[in-house]
């Protein structure tokens, strides 16, 4: 029987005990006990013949977890540093995972924490291949419906993570997302990459896919890769929330809110929801014969402007520039605008490039339909007055009341849920708010006005996102509807189709500046909102970027 004393002390050291030594408490056997086979014999027994081996000299009894004596809680020697490596982070739980993912993003792979346990089908956990291309489809869906580059980053790199796959990098371009794991050092590496095809904008899919991403970033919840897949297949097969008419009827009533907007009447309402709604049509069925965007576009654009003209030749009393103004609200690539700025502000480039070349396209479809009808209108002896936008009555409540329509049908048209309508229908009125008090009751320039009103959108709008853990673009594309500037491209059109070029490129030229504002503000009052308003327990360095050049 072993001794009690014996048993609480703590084992020596695996130094100063030899592998094939018997444990304290279990007596060594010797030959003949061998031989009988009743006998009971342990397992760290030694053959016959060889002599266990005896420590050099009497050691002080320890544990091998022990201490170190040489350790210092304040002046720790490098080589007791963690094979994972220390995080240079805070990183919480309770933050967004979109922030957390953002700050690990962009540090070098060496210096990310390594991954929290995980929850795992077997012991060997998921193979990487389908988890690979669980992300792909996951970064597909969120790139088709007009994310960020930065944030489909973010949550392919979150949902790698959640199953446990370290060293991941994802690469994210305009039509083409690629990632790589490499499992160590000397392994080589998997990768696999994806192709956009189709883009299309469902923001209730949008926010499916953020949810699904949010559930596989929590440790409590533990999704297996099935589950993951069966998640994501219901969200594709999942039908648009609104149907085409409604459609149809919000892209109406958005063009009818923007003639308000400056400074249409009853009757310029309702024309130029008749022709938006007239163009809204034309353009499906361009798309169902299999033109490109470019021609829906520019036939999209026409009917407004016919419209405009026509009531002119008519000599209706009308403001036909307000009807021509609210047509062109309806196609102005505000989304796809404020993305590509974005891109380009967090360092996408080649991503950026391409939203931004896509916008010019849009925006020159755009300008060869409105061009082309008010080309003809001239030819007829329409009057149109460039000037006329440019005398506006003030009407603040009449206004206000028109941008929030605007901003509520507006997002209809980009799908959204309807549990965020209210809130961006709000933030829309907030923002022409503050842009009607900067502009017309401080006297401030527009585009400093509208700089300051998108950037309070994006402030909101980021603040939404986080207290609901989803994706910021419900909540700050359609409120910027009412700031897009749809007038001055008007007029910038009609000083061309007058031959006045010179005038035009003025009018053009601050459109474009207009529209930069829009864009710069709601990523600016994205970035403060992340820079100063962090949750509990976050680190406010945490959070890198890319250091400037300096010029080099």
């Amino acid at each position: 029987m072993a001794d009690p004393e014996a048993e609480d002390r703590k084992p020596q050291s695996d130094e100063a005990r030899s592998a094939f030594s018997p444990p304290a408490g279990v007596a060594a056997p010797g030959p003949a006990v061998a031989d009988e086979e009743s006998s009971t014999t342990s397992e760290f027994a030694l053959p016959d013949g060889l002599d266990a081996l005896q420590p050099p000299g009497p050691e002080q009894e320890g544990s091998a977890f022990s201490t170190p004596r040489t350790y210092s809680a304040r002046q720790a020697p490098p080589a007791f540093t963690p094979a994972t490596g220390i995080p240079l982070v805070s990183l919480t739980k309770d933050a967004p995972w979109q922030d957390r993912m953002r700050t690990m993003l962009r540090m070098p792979v060496t210096e990310r924490p390594a991954p929290e346990p995980v929850h795992k089908e077997d012991d060997s956990g998921p193979a990487v291949p389908r988890v690979l291309d669980l992300t792909l489809r996951i970064g597909e869906l969120l790139l088709a419906g007009g994310e960020g580059a930065e944030d489909v980053e973010t949550a392919m790199f979150a949902v790698c993570r959640s199953y446990g796959l370290d060293r991941c990098e994802p690469n994210v371009t305009f039509t083409l997302l690629s990632i790589s794991h490499q499992p160590s050092l000397v392994d080589d590496p998997v990768t696999a990459s994806r192709t956009v095809r189709r883009r299309g904008t469902d923001y209730t899919r949008l926010g499916a896919v953020y949810r699904l991403v949010d559930d596989l970033s929590d440790p409590e919840t533990a999704i297996s890769l099935e589950e993951a897949y069966g998640r994501l297949a219901e969200i594709r097969r999942n039908r648009h929330p609104y149907p085409g008419w409604v459609l149809t009827a919000s892209g109406g009533l958005l063009a009818g809110a923007a003639s308000v907007l400056v400074g249409g009447d009853a009757i310029v309402f309702v024309a130029a929801a008749l022709g938006a709604m007239l163009g809204d049509r034309l353009a499906w069925l361009c798309a169902g014969r299999g033109l490109p965007e470019f021609y829906q576009f520019t036939v999209a654009a026409m009917p407004p402007a016919a419209i405009g003209v026509a009531l002119t030749l008519a000599h209706v009393d009308v403001n036909a520039s307000a009807v021509i103004t609210g047509g062109l609200f309806a196609l102005l690539p505000g989304r796809a605008l404020v993305a590509g700025v974005q891109d380009g502000l967090t360092g996408f480039y080649i991503t950026a490039s391409a939203r931004l070349l896509e916008v010019m396209y849009f925006f020159v479809g755009i300008v060869s339909g409105v061009l082309l009808v008010l080309y003809f209108g001239v030819k007829l002896g329409t009057q149109l007055n460039p000037d006329a936008g440019l005398s506006l009555s003030e009407r603040p409540v009449l206004q206000i009341a028109a941008s929030m329509l605007l901003s509520l049908t507006f997002a209809i048209l980009l799908q959204q849920e309807r549990s965020t309508v209210l809130a961006v229908t709000l933030n829309g009125g907030v923002a022409w708010s503050v842009y009607g008090a900067m502009h017309y009751a401080g006297g401030i320039s527009p585009v400093a006005s509208t700089a300051v009103a998108a950037g309070l959108v994006g402030l909101f709008g980021q603040l939404l996102s986080r207290y609901r853990f989803a994706s910021a673009l419900p909540y700050t594309t359609a409120a910027i509807g009412p700031l897009l500037p749809g007038s001055a491209t008007y007029f910038g059109l009609l000083s061309i189709a007058q031959n006045e070029v010179d005038k035009g490129l003025v009018s053009l030229t601050k459109a474009a500046a207009l529209a930069m504002a829009i864009a710069i503000g709601v990523n600016l009052g994205s970035e403060i909102s992340r820079l100063f308003l962090r949750l509990p327990g976050g680190s406010a360095g945490g959070r890198r970027a890319a250091k400037r050049t300096r010029g080099f």
